[in-house]
């Protein structure tokens, strides 16, 4: 059995994707390693054999091999003692003084069930949080520990050139507002949740909230180096979402970690107040943009301990962009993973490209399509639309990405159906990386557990990525990239 998939955008769109911010997604440099770039073939995607235990769990391009590893469908324990939790996520790779492979992995745990791990959590009540294991370029696994613990909902992220790691809380829940979309009281709950957390790449979080940087549904978030800025985006599922950055007072790059003193700004399109990024963009649009300041980035509203908040959830997640809204930033559907190269922060829209629903203007945001993938060059402060899914089949839902040494982006789909990762070359090519073939042969019930925390290891060897569901599973992925122009 095999899968042959392959997807061109429309005449015209590719050179759009090399004019303006996308000249240096272009001219990246590569690595060392990279050798010459390739335009990507057709990829037949076979079943290959997991090294861990001889079953199929992936159908790969010929040549490939991978290795799973913290498989949650049955209890894992790490070396601190702790059972590993499942719902892997977002995820980043580092390399250590032996030249193997420290990730940094969150956990999307919702509701009040209480804090994994050793150590004093942010929450005693939190579920959620991140685990750090070091492992083999082929995924052979060394060492497994908890770093972070006490926070809700970690999804995705991003990895700071300063050797830490940002982890996301996309709730804002806490015990001063009333239950989420999963209707589990937060009573019990001890802490505000919704903020960012730093993660140091071989130790411990010191578990205290970056609150200056604002208490909404984080998603991922990426740093610029040069200009010294943090990009944030925002997952608010059925409501409008922003993109945001944040700018410390302190340069994380001389002090060594983001401090908590800094401004955050919401994205505005110039002239164009409220601009809906979130229906149908012409690929390679490109927008002049502003930055408008959010001057409430946090607040925990009034509560009585162990009583059902008169806050209602959906007010306080439209907190934060309501201010933005009010100065005329855009308006934009699910912003999900985000990744920078060279002075560009690519990011998705995972609903973005269809009609935007009608309704109140906290819910006007919220799109109807199948994904658009956003590039901001922040250098020229303009916003291009890079990609457009035209349909379901095409590309189901983008969500997290990160980028190969040889500036491909790789979006792992978060789909209802069956889930792929898929390549998007600076040519504008969409095509097949790799597809979720849990169960495989006769089990098809985790075809659709989505792709998650794709990051490539420092020297390009080898592509790490998450199986998320209410299980959890890691791959170590290798093979000739270059082949098929990854």
């Amino acid at each position: 059995m095999t899968i042959e998939r392959r997807t061109v955008l429309k005449t015209g769109a590719a050179g759009a994707l090399l004019g303006g911010p996308f000249a240096g997604f272009a001219a990246m440099p590569a690595h060392a390693d990279s050798g010459p770039r390739r335009s990507p073939r057709a990829a037949t995607l076979v079943p290959v054999k997991d090294e861990r235990d001889g079953q199929v769990r992936l159908f790969l391009p010929k040549g490939f091999h991978y290795r799973s590893f913290h498989d949650t469908s049955e209890p894992v324990t790490l070396d601190d003692g702790t059972n590993l939790p499942g719902r892997h996520d977002g995820m980043g790779a580092f390399r250590d003084a032996d030249k193997n492979v420290v990730l940094v992995r969150n956990h999307e745990v919702n509701n009040p069930v209480g804090a994994f791990g050793p150590g004093e959590p942010y929450d005693a009540m939190a579920g959620g949080g991140t685990t750090t294991v070091r492992v083999t370029k082929h995924g052979e696994v060394l060492e497994a520990f908890t770093s972070l613990n006490g926070t809700m909902m970690n999804c995705s992220g991003g990895v700071m050139p300063w050797g830490s790691w940002i982890t996301c809380e996309e709730t804002v829940n806490g015990p001063d507002v009333g239950p989420d979309f999963t209707r589990a009281p937060n009573t019990t709950l001890q802490k505000p949740h919704g903020y960012i957390f730093e993660v140091p790449a071989e130790g411990q979080s010191n578990r205290e909230p970056i609150t200056r940087a604002g208490r909404f549904a984080h998603e991922a978030v990426s740093f610029d180096p040069v200009g010294g800025a943090l990009y944030l985006t925002e997952d608010n599922f059925g409501f409008a979402s922003g993109f945001y950055r944040y700018t410390p007072k302190n340069n994380p790059m001389v002090t060594g970690h983001l401090d908590n003193e800094g401004v955050l700004e919401m994205l505005a399109v110039k002239g164009q107040p409220n601009a809906h990024l979130e229906g149908q963009q012409e690929q390679g649009t490109t927008y002049e943009v502003q930055w408008v300041t959010i001057d409430e980035p946090d607040v925990v509203f009034p509560y009585t301990p162990g009583e059902t908040a008169p806050t209602p959830n959906d007010e306080a997640i439209v907190f934060v962009g309501r201010q933005g809204r009010a100065q005329g930033a855009a308006y934009f559907s699910r912003l999900e993973g985000q990744v920078y190269e060279d002075g560009v922060v690519y990011f998705t829209s995972t609903q973005g490209g269809g009609e935007p629903e009608a309704g109140d203007a906290d819910r006007r945001g919220y799109g109807n399509g199948w994904g658009q993938v956003w590039g901001y060059d922040t250098r020229t402060q303009t916003l291009t639309c890079v990609y457009q899914s035209p349909d379901q089949e095409t590309l189901d839902f983008p969500d997290n990405v990160t980028a190969s040494p040889r500036g491909t982006l790789v979006l792992c789909e978060d789909s209802s159906g069956d889930n792929y990762l898929r390549g998007l070359s600076t040519d504008g090519k969409l095509w097949d990386i790799a597809i979720n073939r849990i169960g495989y042969p006769s089990d098809t019930s985790r075809y659709s557990d989505e792709f998650a925390g794709s990051t490539f290891s420092a020297d390009g060897h080898t592509l790490f990525v998450n199986i998320q569901s209410s299980k959890g599973l890691t791959f170590a992925i290798w093979g000739p990239w270059a082949s098929i122009g990854v």
